[in-house]
This record gives structure tokens, C-alpha cells and sequence, in this order.
């Protein structure tokens, strides 16, 4: 994809709401500030997401404030049983009122709603992140939901990118901090899931102005193999990333920047993604070579004619290897997920 530009420190946006500087950075060098957004509140869209798991249970958390809509959502994952509980709580144009912070790096991103018995805490403790959420009543089970994971950075260096959109005062901008080293617990009911052990985890924080109808693919991998930390981050499908991918290897305490790559869903009966058979990860430079085998699909399809979000995270193993500065990365069966997600929103 040629040569990728490294942003430099400043605001995020000039004077017109559009971006000063499109490309990425392993910091959140450029300042964001939503009060320099020029597109309207209700397309203004925050949400701080993290993911925690190992080989036998996952746990995703989600507060979000996409301007005319907010959404807390907590999904808990057995990949043992193959099944998971997902439970999303939907308000109403909170437009900036959730107040999610204007940076990772501080500030506390907090929902509480007494009356329907949900709190929902991510909590700055140094370098520590704590996440502490309860339901009075998850779901269809009925039972008390509750869960306090504390995560610890292995690595000041984090995926960051600033992409524009075709379309004028429209953006993403993006972190994602990967090998978050997890313990803790979630219980449901009489059920403890124990997070103590051999458990990772990755935050996804965006904020920006996103056109009405996209494609995304992401995928991320998070743990400790060969006495080492290995990650990585891989995604692309929407906005105008000439200037970027999104790509970016982390071993240990380093962040190596990758170039392009595609993710091969293979295809069923119809010409349908059949997201259950294995993926292959590929680049044109024959650095990325990867094969993802699928052991579980989260598909969540909200469908509400106008909005949509029909959602395939796939969770499962990733063996093969990733070239930089001429050293091989084997990666031999280790856990992560791969997602397609089409939104109308």
C-alpha cells in the first residue's frame, strides 16, 4: 500500500472539523477534543471497549455513546460449551452525555442506572485498568451478574490511527492497546468464571464521525508464547487508509508496524461467508501468512430497517507466522478472534 505516514503531535482536527493529519502513530499523539467536531452531535460516535479471555471462557464489555444512541453491552463467552450470553441495554440520544473521556490515558468511563440495577466502571488505577460492571438481572437468566477484571500494560506502545472518511467533517480516530494481562472474575448466578490465569486482554477506544453505512473486519491476538509477549492487531474495510493501515505486531515491549492484509472468509452455499471454516491471513508482501481456525461465532444481528448491526466475531486459533526486519514470529494455536461487522448506523 506504499509508504505509511507517522503522525505528529497536535490537535486532531483543524479549524474546519476535518482532520489536520491522517496516518498513525503507537501513542495518542494528535488531542482530541469533541467540542472542535463541525458534524452534528447525533453522528458523533465514543465507545471504549475491552476484551478479556483465554481458551476456555471470553468476556466483551462495551460502553458506547454513538450520539443518538448509547449502548452498554456485556457479552460472556464459553468456548468450552460453544455458547455465549449477551446482554445490551439501548438509550436514547445521550449525545455526549455519557462524557467518555477525551483520552485512554486518564479519566474514568462510567454508567449507573439504579432503577434497572446496571453499573458499568472502567476505572484508571496507575498503570492499571479496573473494570468493574453488575446487572441486577442479566438477561433472560434473571441472575446478578458481576465482574472485576484488573488489567496491567506490558507495552507503552499501542495501535493508533487516524483515518478520514469520502466525505467532508467525517473521521476515526483510533487506539488499541493489546497484551493487557488480565485476573479477576465474572460471576453469573451460582457461576465464577476464574480470569487468573493465562488470561489477556485488548482495549478498543474510538472516537470520530462515521459516514451512515460501513464494513469493518478486525481481528486481534493477545497472550504469552516462547517466553514472550505476542500480539498483534489486523483490520481494515472502511475510510481512506493510503496514509495508514491499521496493522501493527507487538512483541514484548515494541509495536513493529505491518503493511496490508486480507482476510479470506471461505465461502458456503450461496456465495455466503461460511465463517466456521478456517480463515487464511495474507499480505501482499508475504510477511502476514496465518491460518485462523474458527471455534465459536458470536453473531448478533440487531435489525431495525433504518439502523442495522449485523455482527460476526469469530473466536478461535491462530498458527502461522508473522516476517519483520528479517526474524520469523511463529504463532502455534494461539487464541483470538476475527470479525466482519456491516453497519447502518
Amino acid at each position: 500500500m506504499g509508504e505509511q505516514h507517522f503522525l505528529s503531535s497536535g490537535p486532531l482536527l483543524d479549524k474546519d472539523g476535518n482532520l489536520a493529519e491522517a496516518g498513525y502513530a503507537f501513542s495518542l499523539v494528535k488531542r482530541y477534543d469533541r467540542d472542535e467536531i463541525k458534524a452534528g452531535k447525533s453522528r458523533i460516535k465514543e465507545w471504549d471497549y475491552y476484551y478479556v479471555g483465554n481458551k476456555e471462557h471470553g468476556l466483551a464489555l462495551t460502553i458506547a455513546d454513538n450520539g443518538y444512541m448509547g449502548m452498554l453491552s456485556i457479552s460472556i463467552l464459553d468456548f468450552v460449551k460453544k455458547s455465549d450470553i449477551t446482554v445490551s441495554k439501548i438509550t436514547l440520544f445521550p449525545m455526549g452525555k455519557m462524557k467518555l473521556p477525551r483520552t485512554s490515558r486518564q479519566g474514568d468511563t462510567v454508567y449507573e442506572n439504579k432503577k434497572q440495577g446496571i453499573t458499568m466502571s472502567f476505572l484508571h488505577q496507575g498503570d492499571k485498568r479496573r473494570l468493574i460492571c453488575s446487572f441486577k438481572k442479566f438477561g433472560k437468566t434473571k441472575k446478578s451478574f458481576r465482574c472485576d477484571l484488573l488489567l496491567q500494560e506490558t507495552n507503552k506502545n499501542s495501535m493508533v490511527i487516524a483515518t478520514p472518511f469520502n466525505k467532508p467533517k467525517h473521521f476515526y480516530y483510533n487506539q488499541k492497546i493489546n497484551n493487557l494481562v488480565a485476573s479477576g472474575y465474572a460471576k453469573l448466578g451460582d457461576d465464577y468464571i476464574d480470569f487468573n490465569h493465562d488470561t489477556y486482554g485488548v482495549l478498543d477506544w474510538g472516537r470520530g464521525v462515521w459516514t451512515y453505512r460501513n464494513t469493518w473486519y478486525w481481528s486481534s491476538l493477545n497472550g504469552f508464547q516462547d517466553g514472550r509477549y505476542i500480539g498483534f492487531n489486523l483490520g481494515y474495510g472502511f475510510g481512506d487508509t493510503s496514509k495508514a493501515s491499521e496493522n501493527m505486531l507487538f512483541i514484548d515491549d515494541r509495536a513493529i508496524k505491518l503493511d496490508d492484509v486480507k482476510m479470506d472468509i471461505p465461502l458456503g452455499p450461496g456465495g455466503k461467508d461460511d465463517f466456521m471454516r478456517p480463515w487464511k491471513f495474507r499480505s501482499s508482501t508475504g510477511d502476514i501468512s496465518l491460518i485462523f481456525t474458527p471455534v465459536y461465532d458470536r453473531h448478533a444481528d440487531m435489525n431495525l430497517l433504518v439502523l442495522r448491526s449485523n455482527q460476526h466475531q469469530v473466536f478461535g486459533t491462530f498458527s502461522g507466522t508473522i516476517l519483520f526486519e528479517g526474524q520469523e514470529i511463529y504463532i502455534d494455536e494461539m487464541m483470538g478472534f476475527a470479525e466482519k461487522v456491516y453497519n447502518k448506523w
